[in-house]
């Protein structure tokens, strides 16, 4: 169960916050009260982060109403991005000769197979299971291709597709036992398996953003709900799981909030980080790379 008896921190510089399921509700919407929230800590000089396995494209229309200053962390970390522009400040694409065998194996397993290389959303069935809610969710298409082969060069993240939780996991163990530590494997939604480079994962990236903001990992606040949610959980000194996470999940946080659709992302950060927070914070407010 949650440590709920554990104090809260007094001093925070940064939250760090996963996108859907989390800050957006379930209709993908971000509330009047959550950009309210966020301007809240930044009224106490705490700054705000994103990290999603959306692509850098499928978080644009996040960035001016919540007034991101902050490196965008796409991809589960894989790709990070300038919150003005999208500009590439740094990626990791994983290694060419493994993609044709990580293919093979979403395929042995009945899973469809999506590809992101650099901005690009890649797909082989525009009308395959969940390809239309997504281009919904991230507000551009994807493009068709014949197939995969000639596009190993420059891979973010390969996703595998399935409403089959039982083929899901046994995937995802499957490319961890295979791909050993230079992989990343993860599911970031029950029918979503993210496989990227194992640099490319929630925990790594508030470990970036720690010493790329100069925030110490014991300031920064992190807020989720899916299993690969739990890495950056380690990493912090308050961590939130949402109303809606698995209990599993909710058993790795110091926290539990209300779920995405009663307004748990602000809830969280009014009474967990606000109303907690009764020292400056430090660490640098300068502008991000």
């Amino acid at each position: 169960m949650p440590t709920s008896e554990a104090p809260l921190p007094t001093t925070l510089s940064l939250v760090l916050a996963d996108v859907d399921g989390t800050l957006v509700t379930h209709d993908k919407q971000l509330t009047p009260r959550a950009v309210a929230a966020v301007q809240g800590l930044r009224a106490r000089g705490i700054r705000f982060a994103l990290t999603s396995g959306r692509p850098p494209r499928g978080l644009r229309m996040l960035l001016p109403p919540l007034g991101l200053d902050t490196p965008v962390a796409a991809f589960n970390g894989g790709m990070f991005c300038r919150p003005t522009d999208l500009a590439i400040l740094e990626a990791h694409t994983l290694p060419p000769a493994l993609v044709p065998e990580l293919l093979q194996v979403l395929a042995a397993h009945g899973l469809d197979a999506w590809l992101y290389r650099g901005l690009d959303w890649l797909v082989r069935d525009v009308e395959a299971p969940h390809v239309a809610r997504e281009e919904w969710t991230v507000k551009f298409a994807p493009e068709r291709v014949a197939e995969f082969r000639g596009l190993e060069e420059g891979v973010v993240k390969l996703v595998g597709v399935c409403d089959d939780a039982g083929r899901m996991e046994a995937a995802r163990a499957d490319v961890a036992a295979r791909c050993g530590s230079g992989v990343s494997a993860q599911l970031s939604q029950p029918y979503y398996l993210d496989i990227t480079h194992a640099q490319a994962n929630k925990g790594a990236v508030a470990r970036r953003l720690s010493v790329w903001l100069g925030v110490p990992r014991e300031r920064i606040a992190t807020l989720g709900d899916q299993p690969n949610d739990v890495l950056m959980f380690r990493e912090s000194g308050l961590s939130i799981a949402m109303g809606n996470a698995p209990a599993a999940v909710q058993a790795q946080a110091s926290r539990v909030t209300a779920s995405s659709e009663e307004e748990g992302f602000a809830l969280a950060l009014e009474r967990f980080v606000l109303g907690a927070t009764t020292q400056p914070a430090s660490g640098s407010m300068g502008p991000p790379p």
